[in-house]
């Protein structure tokens, strides 16, 4: 069990420095991409009208659940640690994220804490698309209830 745990690591590195240079471009970590895109779709939801303004605060609020798993993980209340670094992220507005050993925001890049941007990328696009097929399974759902109804 050890040896195989030991060689996923050694792989997951290799992927991960990888991807780095095969991209040439990294964002900083911790959740801190994480914690600036809530917070931009928290100003931007302010300029939608109607449902999309649900649809656009359910989305930012998603963007919390890595912030959160990360704390939690760490053995830390996760709202706690949201609180400081979203309070920390307002004062600076640049991207803040969580130090596991304390819980206390921080600044990742100065920390040398770095995500692969094409991971990010993909988490977004997997995350749009799936919420999308799950709206038209509702939209299915509901359509099939009404007619049955009637």
């Amino acid at each position: 069990w050890y040896q195989r745990r030991v060689r996923e690591a050694v792989v997951s590195t290799q992927s991960t420095g990888k991807n780095a240079v095969e991209d040439q471009q990294v964002v900083p970590g911790a959740g801190s991409m994480e914690i600036a895109i809530y917070q931009a779709l928290n100003e931007y939801k302010n300029e939608v009208r109607g449902k999309a303004r649900l649809g656009v605060e359910a989305f930012a609020t998603a963007m919390l659940i890595i912030p959160k798993c990360l704390a939690q993980n760490a053995g830390h209340d996760a709202q706690d640690c949201l609180v400081k670094m979203l309070q920390e992220y307002k004062g600076v507005d640049r991207p803040v994220g969580l130090d596991l050993s304390t819980g206390e925001a921080f600044y990742p890049a100065e920390a040398g804490i770095w995500d692969n941007y094409c991971v990010k990328k993909q988490l977004l696009n997997s995350c749009t698309v799936i919420s999308s097929n799950l709206l038209i399974v509702d939209e299915v759902m509901r359509a099939g209830m009404s007619s049955l109804k009637g």
